[in-house]
């Protein structure tokens, strides 16, 4: 799967660890920053990860700040884009299954390593439900 994942300051150490686990596991991953020791504003970094997943240049998308809340909210301002603060494993499967969220966000300051694999393999391996989940996610696209 093509992935793409992008970070603020405050989550390089957790982008790069979950950017080489997901080699690792076979995904083509697209890194857009940020480096270490570069101080960055959330929104410009959570607008280019969702530029690159509503273009259909990555599949799914990881965005990664201190809490997670800002770049989430700065990756939805893209209206092909649905972006999920999800904690742990249950709210990214959820995400998926039955909001069909292209990307998720987490943050660096609340979730440990081994919790933010977790969270990217039940969203990477959650297939969306459909049906009656259609017509909700279908009113998100047409607001």
């Amino acid at each position: 799967m093509r992935i793409a994942i992008a970070s603020d300051h405050a989550a390089t150490e957790l982008k790069a660890e979950l950017r080489d686990w997901l080699i690792e596991q076979g995904h083509e991953v697209a890194d857009l920053g940020t480096d270490p020791g570069e101080s960055v504003d959330y929104p410009d970094c959570g607008f280019k990860l969702a530029d690159v997943v509503a273009d259909g240049t990555a599949e799914r998308g990881i965005a990664l700040c201190g809490s997670g809340i800002g770049i989430s909210m700065a990756v939805n301002r893209n209206p092909a884009v649905r972006c999920a603060l999800v904690s742990e494993p249950l709210s990214a499967a959820l995400s998926r299954e039955h909001n069909d969220a292209n990307c998720i966000a987490m943050g660096a300051r609340l979730t440990g390593v081994e919790m933010a694999k977790a969270c990217v393999t039940a969203f990477l391996e959650t297939e969306f439900a459909g049906g009656r989940h259609q017509r909700r996610v279908d009113k998100l696209a047409n607001s």
